[in-house]
């Protein structure tokens, strides 16, 4: 059987500048495709979450508070959100390959120049860089599992990508304790930032077999894109994912320095307790991705068997107002595991719901709309989180205003995400 010229197969999208070849979402090939977003993911969650583990050393090296330290932990998100549909808007136009590929080269650059910054003024400048580089990851993520799989495979397709952030967070708090105690930060930043570089090889040279540049017929403008938000469905993406990513910011950036500086637990203790519980996410996310899928080829309604899981993950996720509460520290450090559990349901759906609910030349707009107000939550979660606990000398109460938002990000995904998001005909 001979095979079809190239050209033969190719899609340009009227919103893109690359064309978009098919016959991908048919062959065993995509799967190494989701394995590299999966190490992508990881490498850029061990950038990104580099700070939130060196936190307890930066702090005693510096003499932070812990409000100054919020600050520094909220600095990659204020960029890093607000860069999200431009961001989305670029994938869409220029294509996944390129532009995932430049934001990696800059997120990577910025990690490792961490371990030059000489004060809290520098280490803000590269965290902010580092926000940069990284706000075309989840809008290319997505805009690849619309181009090359099938709607019945999203759920675990996202599933399996996302598995590398838990994977990578979990790395990064288990292991790195350990190298920053015989390096010291500074070099552990130029390491974590330099190492991972070598994904880039093989990113290129897969993704140039099954993208590459095109002549566009038509181009939608980043103005069109940010009136999407006009769009019911869109608020409600907007607005739900604020609330999961308050949460799941949280975790990620006070989870480490929380175990130390509240429950008095050892370096070691540290390490394991804030590792395992993104280890025990991984299955979840799995399994919830997988589940979902189940129920959509069995031809239930996909809007709403993804809605459902995600107001599941965003309710079992309360649990994280007890675990404020309770005296005991493993009681806190179970009922903690639980509510990353549940956020780990609600990802991989969280992203298949916006798939599912928008316009397939959009969906990089979207994805960026989405990841905007999760971005918003992680501006505001670290900071205010690290605020409360200065001025009332426990986390108590931050963990509750928590629980607050996520009942929000529930009636807003279940009640707001309806119809399809669409780019209006000119």
């Amino acid at each position: 059987m001979s095979e079809r010229p190239l050209d033969a197969t190719l899609e340009t999208h009227t919103t893109a500048r690359v064309a978009v070849d098919p016959s991908l979402k048919d062959s065993p090939q995509r799967w190494w495709l989701v394995a590299l977003l999966n190490l992508g993911l990881l490498f850029c969650y061990i950038h990104r979450s580099g700070l939130a583990v060196a936190a307890p050393f930066i702090i005693k090296d510096l003499g932070l508070s812990t409000a100054a330290t919020g600050v520094l932990l909220s600095a990659f998100f204020w960029p890093y959100a607000f860069m999200q549909m431009p961001a989305g808007w670029f994938v869409d136009r220029f294509g996944v390959r390129l532009t995932y590929a430049a934001g990696f080269v800059v997120g990577s650059i910025a990690a490792a120049a961490t371990g030059l910054a000489r004060g809290t003024g520098s280490i803000i400048l590269v965290r902010m860089m580092l926000g940069v580089g990284q706000a075309a990851l989840f809008p290319a993520s997505s805009r690849a599992t619309a181009n090359w799989f099938h709607d019945r495979e999203r759920g675990i397709v996202t599933a399996l990508y996302l598995t590398g952030n838990r994977l990578g967070q979990a790395m990064i708090n288990g292991g790195g304790a350990i190298l920053l105690a015989v390096i010291g930060w500074k070099m552990f930043f130029t390491t974590i930032g330099l190492v991972p570089l070598v994904f880039l090889l093989p990113w290129l040279l897969f993704l140039g077999k099954w993208e590459r540049p095109s002549i566009s017929r038509s181009e939608t403008s980043l103005a069109e894109c940010f009136a999407l938000l006009r769009q019911r469905s869109a608020l409600g993406i907007f607005l739900g994912f604020f609330a999961y990513d308050y949460v799941w910011f949280l975790f990620l950036t006070w989870l480490p320095a929380y175990l130390v500086i509240e429950r008095h637990c050892t370096t070691s203790e540290m390490a394991i307790f804030s590792s395992v519980p993104y280890l025990f996410g991984l299955l979840i996310t799995l399994a919830s991705g997988a589940l979902s899928d189940w129920f959509v080829r069995r031809g239930y309604d996909e809007l709403r068997v993804r809605k459902t899981f995600v107001c599941v993950g965003l309710a079992v996720a309360f649990f994280i107002v007890p675990a404020g509460i309770v005296e005991d520290k493993m009681t806190a450090v179970y009922l903690l595991t639980i509510s990353l559990c549940g956020l780990n349901v609600c990802a991989p759906n969280a992203w298949s719901l916006t798939q599912a609910a928008t316009e397939k030349k959009i969906v990089g707009a979207v994805a960026g709309i989405q990841n905007f107000g999760g971005n918003v939550g992680g501006i505001i979660a670290p900071a205010l989180t690290g605020y409360i606990a200065h001025v009332t000398g426990s986390f108590a109460l931050a963990l509750g205003v928590a629980g607050a938002i996520l009942i929000g990000g529930i009636f807003a995904y279940w009640f707001m995400v309806a119809k399809q998001v669409e780019m209006k005909a000119k």
